[in-house]
């Protein structure tokens, strides 16, 4: 299975994933998903893949997050996903998925454990030098499913 990136072409750290994964051989399926955003069904699959909750996955800096009210505890994972659906900039990014598991890509080298052949060393936009760290505590294995 190619790699599948779930892309935000402003966001430094979903483009240094997407170019860690190219530089690696691979070739990714991107999804761009503030234009193609994924359905309930697909959000829950990524959710479970992920281990993260919906509340974990949800991004706050630069969304609707304060002004819908989703610091909220008493929102059910149901209604922080609803909000995700109608909001996809609420999702955090960049989520990664291969035949080693998902993650959310953050810091963006997270996404090196999840390659087949990652690269050595990677040198970010800032000018950070990253190399491959061990597998992220939020990554399961698609097998585990």
């Amino acid at each position: 299975m190619n790699p599948v990136i779930y892309h935000n072409p402003d966001c430094g750290t979903s483009r240094n994933a997407l170019a860690m994964i190219e530089a690696s051989g691979q070739t990714p399926q991107v999804i761009h998903y503030l234009e193609t955003p994924p359905g309930r069904a697909q959000l829950v699959a990524l959710l479970a893949a992920t281990g993260l909750s919906p509340r974990e996955l949800l991004r706050r800096k630069g969304t609707p997050y304060d002004r819908l009210g989703l610091d909220d505890p008493s929102l059910t994972d149901d209604a922080l996903i609803t909000a995700m659906l109608a909001h996809p900039i609420l999702i955090n990014r960049p989520i990664v998925v291969t035949d080693k598991g998902a993650a959310l890509c953050r810091p963006s080298e997270v996404v090196l454990s999840l390659l087949d052949h990652p690269i050595d060393t990677f040198t970010k936009e800032d000018g950070e030098v990253v190399h491959p760290t061990p597998t992220p505590t939020s990554s399961h294995s698609p097998a585990a499913e």
